[in-house]
């Protein structure tokens, strides 16, 4: 019999996220509870519990509650041991002020941390991003770690990166003048692959889709980090649970730096895709700093080249004992769950 912990009860926010729904997937064996912008979709949430092999949710209770709105976060906390706060504002196009984008993603997690600290919760671990950390050290192989913030200032960042930063750093400025004695840890992961629990698709599995099925017929030589979701989620909940990890941050990457061309290899190799646009057309840096002048799509490619991505997982590993799958394993799971929902063909 699994081991329970009836006394302890979390929240997980964004319960039909990606990384959201892995992290309740890990969790219930504790008390948990999570929120959805609807409670229309908390069949969705059970069905992708029941595909992770859940069967029993007798401890999931669910609350509709909307990062703009204080409607029913004072209700989803109560009784809270933990909150994990994995869900961001949703942006279905891209503004044209970033200030749509900052003011959403800064002021929902103040609302969370501010309902925790009200109801007593011991300790929030507030999932941030890669983005928080790396986009302010370009060139060069210099390693980032916890210590790295990106400049919110920097004119070649993003509206969503910018929000990223700067509601972190609002995360962190509550809890030292208004946290009233409550815990934070943040996890900053990098782009996230893994199994898909549903058809929807996780950003990283719309990138891979892209590639799998040809529409990217060229592919820029990217850098990035890779982390695979289970992963992710089971460093929020160390992270949750560890007296280490109280005030730290930490960097959610699994290995050393890929590019989209060398992660469009792996599928090639290992899963027998043909692909025959990969080996005749990358991109040359130069093209796709042209394109972007008139290209949205390369508009937010083009900040990504040159970056140093060069980013350490050794605190995770050290402080909280966290040991990532390889960087092929999160990618191949990725893929493997777009050809099971039948959104590529299997070759």
């Amino acid at each position: 019999m699994a081991k329970t912990n009836d006394d302890k009860t979390v929240l997980v926010t964004g319960g039909t996220g990606f990384v959201g729904i892995h992290c309740i997937l890990q969790l219930l064996q504790y008390n948990v509870k999570t929120t959805v912008r609807s409670l229309k979709r908390k069949q969705e949430v059970l069905d992708m519990l029941k595909e992770g092999a859940i069967t029993n949710t007798e401890r999931l209770t669910f609350f509709e509650a909307d990062l703009a709105q204080d409607t029913n976060w004072a209700q989803a906390v109560h009784g809270c041991t933990y909150v994990l706060h994995v869900a961001s504002p949703i942006f279905l196009r891209v503004p044209k002020n970033e200030d749509e984008m900052i003011k959403p993603a800064v002021e929902g997690t103040l609302r969370v941390l501010k309902a925790a600290r009200d109801a007593g919760v011991k300790r929030v671990v507030v999932t941030s991003s890669f983005g928080a950390v790396g986009y302010s050290h370009p060139g060069g192989n210099t390693a980032i770690t916890e210590e790295s913030w990106t400049n919110p200032a920097d004119r070649h960042l993003s509206a969503y990166l910018k929000s990223k930063t700067l509601a972190e750093k609002a995360a962190w400025e509550f809890i030292e003048k208004e946290g009233g004695g409550m815990e934070l840890a943040v996890i900053n992961p990098v782009a996230i692959f893994g199994p898909s629990l549903g058809p929807a698709l996780s950003s990283g599995a719309e990138l891979l889709k892209r590639v799998m099925e040809g529409s990217m017929k060229a592919i820029p030589n990217i850098p990035m980090g890779v982390v695979d979701v289970r992963d992710v989620a089971d460093l929020h909940i160390r992270a949750m649970t560890s007296p280490a990890a109280k005030g730290q941050r930490f960097l959610a990457v699994a290995g050393g730096v890929v590019t989209l061309p060398g992660i469009a290899m792996i599928i090639k190799e290992k899963l027998g895709y043909k692909l025959p646009h990969l080996t005749t057309k990358r991109l040359p840096d130069w093209l796709v700093r042209i394109a972007a002048l008139f290209n949205p799509v390369a508009k937010t490619v083009a900040p990504q080249l040159g970056r140093n991505k060069n980013a350490v997982n050794s605190k995770a590993k050290t402080l909280l004992g966290w040991q990532p799958r390889p960087n092929s394993e999160a990618v191949l799971a990725t893929a493997e769950s777009l050809i099971k929902y039948g959104v590529v063909k299997a070759e």
